[in-house]
């Protein structure tokens, strides 16, 4: 039987684990209502707890979403790790980065979408700066292995290659979840968004031809 008692709630989350279970409330609300649905209160009765715990383990709703968006850098470098780990190829690392940028933030929207409102959520909070800063130089240092950690400086060449890498994906990514690509591929032969990326991401190489890389 389900302990209902008075006290029961804190016995059942004693181990630490109810800031973890209100991230993922937070997430559930997310998802279903979108970002206008996210507040303390529908965070908590999602998690079945008092109104008052989203506030005491998290301070505010801005602090809570930065967590949040934590979450889902950390989410997001386990699955280029996975996806990356037994690579030994260049090109195929590069080309798995590619797919498993663009598949997380397709398969997590909500999640992907709030992860760079920076109106919304604060760079201050550390867990997300670090969060981020592994996520994004782990995709990095497969497009250049001069992108080190993102504490050191790196050289203009690097940092040109990794920009114009990273506008190319999350770009790519923003086109599919926004719809935007329907048109073209219901006039091609592809049929369906997912489908036209699927193939871009497959097919197209990107090309990074530098200034002082130029013929003449």
């Amino acid at each position: 039987m389900d302990d209902k008692s008075p006290g029961s709630e804190k016995r059942r989350y004693h181990h630490g684990d109810l800031p973890a279970a209100l991230l993922e409330a937070a997430l559930r609300v997310l998802v279903r209502d979108g970002l206008a649905g996210v507040g303390l209160r529908a965070i908590a009765r999602e998690a079945g707890v008092s109104h008052t715990a989203p506030k005491h383990h998290f301070g505010d709703l801005a602090n809570l979403l930065s967590e949040l968006a934590a979450l889902g850098f950390q989410r997001l470098a386990a699955a280029l790790f996975e996806a990356t780990d037994a690579c030994e190829d260049n090109a195929r690392r590069r080309r798995m980065v590619a797919k498993t940028y663009v598949h997380f933030a397709a398969q997590n929207p909500e999640l992907f979408g709030l992860m760079f409102r920076n109106e919304i959520i604060s760079l201050a909070n550390q867990n997300l700066l670090n969060a981020m800063r592994h996520a994004l130089f782990m995709m990095a240092r497969s497009v250049s292995s001069e992108a080190g950690d993102g504490q050191a400086a790196m050289d203009d060449e690097a940092a040109m290659r990794i920009t114009v890498a990273w506008a190319y994906l999350h770009g790519l990514a923003t086109l599919l979840i926004d719809k935007r690509l329907n048109g073209l591929a219901k006039a091609s032969s592809f049929g369906t968004a997912p489908a036209l990326v699927e193939s871009v991401l497959e097919k197209v190489t990107l090309t990074i031809q530098l200034p002082w890389n130029t013929p003449g």
